[in-house]
């Protein structure tokens, strides 16, 4: 019989639960009302004398082992369930990662970088907090001259030779003061005008502005460049181009392609004549030329610039400019499949 009772203390120590209901049927195996310790200590006063020390002592011994069991395996199950409870069930597999998407911003930026690179335009950047030779006086326009009164410009209170840009073309200057001709480059970048802001305008936004510069470059060259990217952006082949007037470029023009009329946003955006005005062009100005170190006699070169924004809003069908800075997670999710 002593020997029995050892056995059972041997399987007292090896079991193992991992749950609830393997512990309570343990328990009720060797500690319930009609358990096996119930038993044993009714067959006691069976036991010859001469044995009832060491029985009892067996005896025990197998309830002590069978407590202890019981309440370890209570409390590592439940602490278990804290745990559970505070992580979420750890046996579940992992959740995947939320993977995030580019913004729309950048989505058009890149397109722009792309068709551009493919007729051999590189791309150059420049600082956005610029001095007033770069952003102004070397495109053609020297103090006091009407047409700075176009770009409403924040400058630095302490210093007023030191603005936020209010274009990429100051990145051109750069350019063209560090590389000779033949030069073909783009300047992507985020500039900064003192505009009202509104569901057309910002006080911040991007620009794309182009230049190549070579011998014998001709507005025929420009037109040219232009109908390319048109295609390859919107695929629209019909272009016109507008007599404008910007001062760092002689001539200049408005660029204009012809959306179409065949829904109602059609007509709103292009107001009903079919006709969307996207970016400003023209021939670079000699003078420009003349101040960043190129001869205007050996060299010509055409120049055009566009708003990122206004033509992620032409793409994507977006009302409001605003839309771009909020962040508002609901907007940017619907780019998650786009490059």
């Amino acid at each position: 019989m002593i020997d029995k009772i050892k056995n059972h203390i041997e399987e007292v120590k090896a079991f193992h639960a991992d749950n609830k209901e393997k512990v309570e049927e343990f328990r009720i195996k060797y500690l319930g009302s009609k358990g096996l310790l119930k038993e044993l200590f009714a067959d006691f006063k069976n036991v010859p004398n001469e044995m009832k020390k060491e029985f009892g002592q067996v005896i025990n011994q197998l309830k002590t082992s069978a407590e202890d069991k019981v309440a370890a395996l209570q409390e590592q199950l439940e602490s278990k369930e804290v745990a559970r409870g505070i992580y979420g069930d750890l046996s579940r597999p992992g959740e995947p990662i939320n993977l995030g998407s580019r913004h729309p911003i950048s989505i058009v930026k890149n397109q722009i970088i792309d068709i551009f690179s493919n007729v051999g335009f590189n791309v150059s950047e420049g600082p956005e907090i610029e001095d007033d030779w770069h952003n102004f006086t070397a495109l053609n326009l020297p103090e006091y001259h009407p047409a700075r009164d176009m770009q409403d410009t924040f400058f630095i209170q302490t210093n007023p030779d030191i603005l936020l840009r209010t274009h990429t073309s100051s990145v051109q200057v750069r350019y063209m003061e560090s590389n000779q001709p033949p030069i073909r480059t783009i300047s992507p970048g985020r500039v900064f005008r003192n505009e009202a802001v509104s569901s057309r305008s910002h006080c911040i936004f991007h620009q794309v502005e182009g230049l190549y510069i070579d011998k014998d470059v001709s507005f025929a060259d420009l037109k040219q460049t232009l109908l390319y990217f048109t295609k390859e952006m919107f695929g629209k082949s019909k272009i016109r181009l507008r007599p404008s007037y910007f001062p760092f470029t002689e001539p200049s023009a408005e660029v204009d392609i012809y959306w179409g009329l065949n829904n109602e946003i059609d007509y709103r955006i292009t107001k009903g004549t079919g006709w969307l005005e996207i970016m400003g062009c023209g021939m670079v100005d000699p003078n420009v030329l003349k101040n960043c170190g190129i001869n205007p006699d050996e060299y010509t070169g055409f120049a055009f610039g566009m708003g990122i924004e206004r033509i992620a809003m032409l793409l994507y069908q977006i009302g409001d400019i605003r839309m771009f800075y909020e962040n508002d997670v609901r907007f940017l999710e619907q780019f998650k499949s786009s490059l």
